[in-house]
C-alpha cells in the first residue's frame, strides 16, 4: 500500500513546493495560492484539469508538426477555443490570481493566463518561458525560426516596435542610453518560476493592502516570507502588519529579524523606535 503525507496546512504544503528551485513546480504552486481562499480546494484537480487540457489539445497536433505549428494550435485552442482572455470588466479583483477561478470563468490577469498557458506550450515540448516585463506580464517561445514574444492576454505576437513602445514608459535613462536592442534585450530574459510566483503574490499584497484586507493581506505576506526568506523588506512589511493587526510578539520577531540583517537600511532608526516601542507594551 502507499502512503503518501500531505502537509496539515495550506501553508505547510506552499512551504514544501517552493523549497528548493531544483524541478519547481510552478503550476501547482501557483493554484495553491486559492487555498487563502478555499481552504479545502483540491490543487490536485486543477493540475488534473490542466491535464485534461492538454491531452485534448495534442489530439489535435498532427505527427511531425514543427514548433510553429504548435504554437499556432496552442493559441486557437487557448484563445478561440477554450476562450481565455482577459478580465477587463474587473481586472483587479483577487479572483484573477487563483487558477481554480481562472479555469472556472477562462478570465484572468496576463500572469495568471501565462502559468496555465506554459504549462500547455511545455506539454507541446515548445521552449516556452515567462517574461516578467514591466508592467505587463509576457511569454516567449524559442522556435527553429527565431524568438517569439506573445501577450498572454490574447497571444498576439509582439514585434520589437510594439515591446519597445510598451517599454517606453518605464525607461528611466532615455537621455543616457541609446536607442537600441540591448536595453529592450534585458527585459525579455527568462523569469524564474521562483520569481513568478512571487509576482502572484506581489499582485494579491498591492490589492489587499489596497482594500484594507488585514486577514487576506496577511496571508499572502506569510507566503512571501516563506517563498523569499532572505527578503527582509518582506519580513519587515509583515512586522509592521502584525503590529497594526495588534499582533505584537509577531511584530517584534519579524521587525526584529528585518533589523538583523538590514544594519544600514534607511528605515532603521525609525523601525529601531517602533520595536521599542512594541518591546514597551
Amino acid at each position: 500500500m502507499n502512503f503518501q503525507y500531505h502537509p496539515t496546512t495550506p501553508l505547510a504544503y506552499f512551504e514544501s513546493l517552493v523549497q528548493s528551485d531544483s524541478d519547481f513546480p510552478l503550476l501547482e504552486a501557483a493554484a495553491s495560492l486559492g487555498q487563502d481562499e478555499e481552504a479545502g480546494l483540491d490543487v490536485q484537480q486543477i493540475l488534473a484539469d490542466v491535464d485534461r487540457l492538454l491531452a485534448r489539445l495534442k489530439r489535435r497536433i498532427p505527427d511531425g508538426a514543427d514548433g510553429l505549428s504548435c504554437l499556432a494550435m496552442l493559441t486557437q485552442f487557448f484563445y478561440g477555443d477554450l476562450g481565455f482572455g482577459g478580465n477587463t470588466n474587473n481586472y483587479y479583483a483577487p479572483e484573477n490570481s487563483y487558477l481554480s477561478e481562472v479555469l472556472r470563468t477562462r478570465k484572468g490577469i496576463p500572469i495568471s493566463l501565462a502559468v496555465i498557458w506554459l504549462e500547455l506550450a511545455r506539454g507541446l515540448g515548445l521552449e516556452a518561458q515567462g517574461v516578467s516585463f514591466p508592467g505587463h506580464f509576457l511569454v516567449k517561445v524559442t522556435l527553429d525560426e527565431g524568438l517569439v514574444v506573445l501577450d498572454p492576454l490574447n497571444g498576439e505576437s509582439l514585434g520589437l516596435d510594439t515591446l519597445a513602445e510598451r517599454l517606453a514608459p518605464f525607461r528611466r535613462f532615455d537621455s543616457v542610453l541609446e536607442d537600441g536592442d540591448a536595453p529592450l534585450g534585458l527585459h525579455l530574459q527568462a523569469c524564474p518560476p521562483r520569481d513568478l510566483l512571487a509576482r502572484m503574490l506581489h499582485n494579491l499584497k498591492e490589492i489587499f493592502n489596497s482594500q484594507d484586507d488585514d486577514l487576506r493581506l496577511i496571508a499572502v505576506m506569510d507566503r512571501l516570507v516563506i517563498l523569499l526568506p532572505e527578503a527582509w523588506h518582506e519580513w519587515r512589511d509583515r512586522g509592521l502588519q502584525h503590529a497594526k493587526m495588534g499582533q505584537t510578539d509577531k511584530a517584534i520577531e519579524d521587525l526584529s529579524r528585518y533589523l538583523a540583517n538590514e544594519k544600514t537600511a534607511i528605515d532603521v532608526g525609525y523601525l529601531s523606535d517602533r520595536l521599542a516601542e512594541l518591546k514597551d507594551r
